[in-house]
């Protein structure tokens, strides 16, 4: 709506300038103000200064002899202020367009970051579990091992008792 009413006195003064004859210094500036209007990065931007400048170029074409070289400056420096201003803004959105995806994407690397640390040390868990289990199995096959060679001791044991025990007898049968 803003918009509309813009282009609304922009036209205006257009007609206005045409009916009086073209102004050659107001012409460029309005084209400049144009330029600023049906820039789609500029336009939603620095509506104040740009009012001021139309305001001023208006101006201009009404002016009287005496009053056109200050009108012109006063234009020309208003029309340049609408330039900067919607050119500035401009800028500053993008800027944190730029910033707001920046942050959204260290918020991304960050998610991802902490979901491989999490698969990473589920890793490290499951390893761990592996080599706990693997651990247990050594210590039972030790264990198992140990029990072995005891009953195989005490076998042999039993065996060299009876043996030195038939010995001893063969012995003393001898004697």
């Amino acid at each position: 709506m803003r918009l509309r009413l813009i282009a609304a006195a922009l036209l205006f003064i257009a007609s206005t300038a045409h009916a009086a004859g073209p102004d050659p210094d107001a012409a460029p500036l309005a084209q400049r103000l144009q330029a600023i209007d049906t820039d789609p990065a500029r336009n939603a931007h620095a509506a104040y200064e740009r009012l001021q400048a139309r305001q001023a170029v208006q101006a201009l074409v009404s002016a009287k002899r005496k009053q056109r070289p200050m009108a012109l400056r006063i234009a020309r420096i208003r029309v340049e202020t609408a330039e900067i201003a919607s050119a500035t803004e401009a800028r500053r959105a993008e800027l944190q367009r730029l910033e707001t995806e920046r942050s959204e994407l260290l918020v991304e690397a960050s998610r991802r970051d902490a979901e491989r640390a999490r698969a990473e040390a589920e890793r490290i868990r499951i390893e761990a579990q592996i080599q706990a289990e693997e651990a247990a199995r050594l210590r039972e096959a030790i264990a198992a091992e140990a029990r072995s060679r005891e009953e195989a001791e005490g076998l042999l044991d039993t065996v060299a008792g009876s043996e030195a025990e038939k010995l001893r007898q063969a012995r003393e049968r001898e004697a």
